[in-house]
């Protein structure tokens, strides 16, 4: 078995430039995939399901926190962010098409993740389930309804009906040992809620962790005090006094997907691996399914869990992502080294000034890859650019 495909201690370097800063760029020898904390633990995990393919599980869910001016660049204004789920969902099952229902909105700067995990959920043939936890409008493609309801803005410290957040949690725990159980090796629970970097950061504040001006964002630097002002207002605005359950943060500053993956980490970690696509909002599922599972006296097996995300997240200069990763604890925080500096595609190579980032589950989906099919750099960048140049020609025709 090869062990050059594991990664190692430290922190990449930065580049700065006159207009937004740069990432470092993976050496040519760097491996595929790197461990920046719990290195034992993470690597053991690696190592554990070399050659698995998983299935892929991504949780639609939608906050009203994610249509205020400037919390996100997933979406060049706020009425594109109201469709930004819905047209992920569609582009991940269909792919490129002349005609969508539901085009991929148009970003200030940069190119939708849905094509990362697009293209690998293609070409690899995962198993891809996607989840409705909470949509202003239903998707074009066929989901599974969970019953849930979209989210307030986080700032009025009510955002979602407890009973909701009951039911939600009873839906993930059910549906996250049937995706166990429908896996032949592990399960990657991916995200789309726009806004969700801001609801990450209320959860990790409600639970105790100082996770202020450590989460990332969308923007290539982080909107850290728009972000902290939104937290301040809706923790107050709840009235949570404690002790407090998990379950009342969430309906008083969460959103609905948080609460649905939460319930199905914890079941799906009970007879197999989970990975956990994304970087502060995966962090704070973390957090939020160890807090219920003690809170609830629910068995679940937190060594069986990793959070997995992108270079771009892990060594955002403008975010903490590894310091946050500490502070919450016993997770292993891994990410693809994947680089777009030599991409052909202007909307590509935005990547690397600190744009877009993440989102859709690409990092975790990438991590996959070189585990299920041995990708490298130059195998990931083919795919991916093939299927920008599919979504290129459909949108001409």
């Amino acid at each position: 078995m090869r062990d050059d495909w594991l990664g190692d201690e430290g922190r990449g370097s930065l580049n700065q430039t006159s207009t937004a800063p740069r990432l470092c760029v993976p050496a040519v020898s760097s491996p595929p995939v790197r461990v920046y904390t719990q290195q034992e633990q993470g690597n053991h995990w690696l190592q554990q399901h070399r050659g698995q393919r998983p299935a892929f599980a991504c949780v639609l869910g939608f906050t009203a926190t994610g249509l205020l001016s400037g919390i996100s660049a997933a979406g060049a204004t706020p009425e594109d962010r109201q469709y930004t789920a819905i047209a992920d969902a569609e582009f991940l099952y269909r792919g490129a098409q002349p005609s969508p229902s539901y085009p991929l909105p148009p970003l200030t700067v940069g190119a939708s993740p849905v094509l990362i995990s697009r293209a690998i959920v293609a070409a690899q043939q995962l198993p891809l389930f996607l989840f409705n936890a909470g949509l202003p409008i239903p998707p074009a493609v066929p989901t599974i309804n969970l019953g849930g309801t979209p989210a307030c803005c986080l700032s009025q410290g009510q955002a979602l009906p407890l009973s909701i957040v009951e039911h939600l949690l009873h839906q993930g725990l059910l549906w996250g040992a049937k995706l166990a159980a429908a896996s032949s090796g592990y399960v990657i629970l991916g995200e789309c809620v726009v806004g969700g970097t801001t609801t990450a950061l209320a959860v990790l504040t409600g639970l105790g962790i100082a996770a202020a001006s450590k989460v990332n964002s969308s923007h290539p630097t982080c909107n850290h005090s728009q972000k902290w002002a939104l937290v301040q207002a809706g923790l107050q605005q709840s009235g949570l006094c404690s002790p407090f359950s998990p379950l009342q943060l969430i309906a008083a500053v969460g959103d609905p997907m948080q609460i649905v993956v939460a319930g199905m980490a914890i079941a799906a970690s009970r007879t197999g691996g989970v990975l956990l696509a994304g970087g502060t909002q995966m962090l704070a599922v973390y957090a939020l399914s160890r807090a219920i599972a003690r809170s609830r006296n629910l068995k679940w097996q937190p060594d069986q869990v990793v959070v997995g995300t992108t270079r771009w997240v892990a060594d955002d200069p403008t975010g903490d992502t590894v310091g946050l990763a500490q502070l919450v604890g016993d997770v292993p925080l891994l990410a693809t080294q994947l680089n777009f500096t030599s991409s052909r595609y202007e909307t590509l190579r935005a990547y690397e000034q600190g744009f877009v980032k993440e989102g859709v589950g690409a990092g975790g989906c990438a991590i996959a890859a070189h585990l299920y099919r041995n990708w490298y750099q130059a195998d990931l960048l083919a795919a991916i650019e093939a299927l920008a140049h599919q979504q290129q020609m459909s949108r001409s025709e």
